[in-house]
């Protein structure tokens, strides 16, 4: 069953949107060349008790740690640790979330660590970023869920290959509903599987989790032996991007952006929500 929400409960979910959004910007700032991942865990902890907010990743099927700080060739749910210090050239993605009132948000980005990335990389991160907002542009009243899948895998699959060869979509891994829970119903692709038809349809109230998660080769991940660490199969360097996204009856409200995605979405010619937080 897909969870409705009512006006009153996105405010909550944008409460919790905007811990999250604070936590990317604190993070982002501390990612420099000698952080730990585990520094950058301890920075994410004050933002969310400074907040009176609380973890949803902390515990989660037992999941460690507040963020998870995924380096370079893993792709997601990397557990930060005092012995994986960042160094220049690193890429780092950072997939944090935060829970007010019981409402969850959840979002992600990818950092540059230091100077000196190699262009692909830097494209790499790009195209992923700009097929999340391909995605959340689709996200319309009476689409279906298919139509962000195929926004986002059109936006990756036209821009031009990278020196590896081609950009692999995680078919392991995707979005999905987001409400009382970090993780509800629905899966969302980051590609059209047709066996898996249209989908749900979009109704105001329907709140998502959009998160393409890109790498400069394979689709294909692996899980390291700590049954959370998931890396490219060919070691492949990835990307994450992820917005949690309320889709209310005046357009999409993204719950996790300082500016509910304003300024993003105008160039998609989309009109967000006004920010129930005023």
């Amino acid at each position: 069953m897909v969870q409705i929400k009512t006006p009153e409960q996105i405010a909550k979910m944008r409460e919790a949107g905007l811990v999250v959004a604070a936590i990317h910007a604190a993070t982002r700032e501390a990612a420099v060349p000698g952080a730990t991942t585990l520094d950058l865990d301890q920075v994410a902890r004050k933002v969310i008790a400074d907040h009176g907010a609380k973890s949803n990743f902390l515990g989660y099927g037992g999941f460690p740690a507040t963020i998870c700080t995924s380096v370079n060739e893993v792709v997601v749910h990397g557990i930060p640790d005092d012995k994986t210090v960042l160094k220049d050239g690193d890429i780092i993605s950072i997939d944090a979330g935060a829970i007010v009132d019981g409402w969850h948000g959840d979002a992600a980005y990818t950092a540059f660590v230091g100077t000196g990335h190699a262009p692909e990389l830097v494209e790499l991160s790009r195209v992923t970023e700009e097929s999340m907002w391909a995605g959340i542009a689709a996200m319309k009243v009476n689409n279906r869920l298919v139509d962000i899948s195929k926004a986002i895998e059109s936006y990756i699959r036209r821009q031009p290959r990278p020196a590896t060869g081609k950009y692999g979509i995680i078919e392991d891994y995707g979005g999905h509903g987001i409400g009382t829970e970090m993780h509800m119903d629905p899966h969302l692709l980051n590609y059209v599987a047709r066996k898996r038809g249209k989908g749900i349809k979009l109704v105001p109230g329907v709140c998502l989790a959009i998160e393409p998660m890109v790498s400069l080769g394979t689709a294909q991940t692996e899980v390291l032996q700590d049954d959370w660490t998931v890396i490219t199969t060919d070691g492949t360097w990835s990307s994450h991007w992820e917005h949690s996204i309320a889709l209310t009856e005046q357009g999409p409200l993204v719950l996790t952006a300082p500016d509910c995605g304003r300024a993003k979405l105008a160039q998609y010619g989309v009109e967000v929500a006004p920010d129930p937080l005023g």
